[in-house]
């Protein structure tokens, strides 16, 4: 009986022993896996002053890389999701973000032909207007996801952007906190997005995505504008269509005239618009939910996130933030 307890308790402790072994063995792995990542940041050409001091306090952020695996797989209906992320009180903060800096704004969206309410849409779509941002140290943070491996090539590369951010002074090292991932300050930003996109919109020298407004607001009008807005246009409207109706031509491009032909309305029931503009028709949640026509700024918010539940929000956020008008 002694003999048996004595087995039953070794066969229970080894589990314990293997476990308390592996975080060592995996810290020791992290630990070369930095020195060969420093190494490759200095064949880059970044100041050996700046890779040590960055990499001088990174950890394996084990919390990051849960996140990554853990994330959901969504079964929202669209409308779940605007009624999630779209609410009453975010429109009306919204609203009231739009007029506490519309004399910023307005200048940021006549210098790069942005309508302002797509800014501010943007803004409280990736940070709820700059208050949750993240707070993991983007260096541990990046540095952790590398490791892990699944996309080693993908995080390395944004890990190296993110060391020459710090190598230009943008922010301090003690403030460069984002996402479990990696994406930054108040647009959210991956690192290497921030190097080809972010821009100073008070000239004071830095891009300060983090805290200055005027930079959040320039650096996100610059990437809509990069990636082909036109502001003449609106981003689509939800229309009605026939009994029917062929549901294979849903992912087709045609023009308003083509669709117009085919029995697409307006949802009130009137005609489309005569313009010479292309359009999509979206119907996420299939014939029996929302219908959509998109045009090219629907196309251009799906560069930011590829996900059409991410653009319509954006979209519908920017239409409530200045319908119905706000008082002067």
């Amino acid at each position: 009986m002694k003999q048996t307890l004595l087995a039953l308790t070794l066969v229970a402790m080894l589990p314990f022993g293997a476990k308390a072994a592996e975080p060592e063995q995996t810290q020791q792995e992290f630990a070369v896996y930095v020195q060969k990542l420093k190494a490759e940041a200095l064949t880059q050409g970044i100041k050996p002053e700046v890779v040590d001091a960055a990499f001088a306090d990174v950890k394996l952020m084990q919390r990051a890389i849960a996140a990554d695996r853990s994330q959901p797989e969504s079964r929202l209906t669209l409308e779940g999701y605007l009624n999630r992320t779209v609410p009453e009180w975010k429109v009306k903060q919204a609203r009231a973000q739009y007029q506490k800096h519309k004399e910023e704004l307005d200048r940021i969206a006549a210098q790069y032909g942005v309508k302002p309410q797509y800014i501010v849409a943007l803004w409280a779509k990736e940070s709820s207007f700059g208050k949750v941002q993240g707070n993991f140290p983007v260096i541990s943070a990046l540095t952790s996801m590398a490791f892990e491996g699944r996309r080693e090539s993908f995080f390395k590369d944004e890990l190296m952007a993110a060391l020459k951010i710090l190598e230009q002074g943008h922010v301090p090292l003690a403030e460069f906190k984002g996402s479990w991932a990696g994406a930054m300050g108040q647009t959210q930003f991956m690192p290497s997005s921030f190097l080809a996109l972010a821009v100073d919109g008070d000239g004071d020298g830095k891009k300060d995505i983090w805290h200055d407004t005027a930079d959040v607001f320039a650096s996100i009008a610059n990437y809509l504008a990069k990636a082909g807005w036109q502001n003449d246009q609106i981003w689509g409207r939800q229309v009605k269509v026939p009994q029917g109706f062929d549901w294979a031509m849903k992912d087709e491009i045609k023009s308003l005239d083509e669709w117009a032909k085919l029995g697409v309305r307006r949802f009130n029931g009137g005609p489309l618009p005569k313009a010479d503009m292309k359009a999509q028709l979206k119907a996420v949640d299939g014939p029996s939910g929302r219908v959509y026509l998109v045009y090219n700024n629907y196309q251009v918010l799906k560069r930011w996130n590829r996900s059409d539940f991410f653009a319509t929000g954006v979209s519908l956020l920017a239409d409530r933030i200045v319908w119905p008008p706000l008082a002067p």
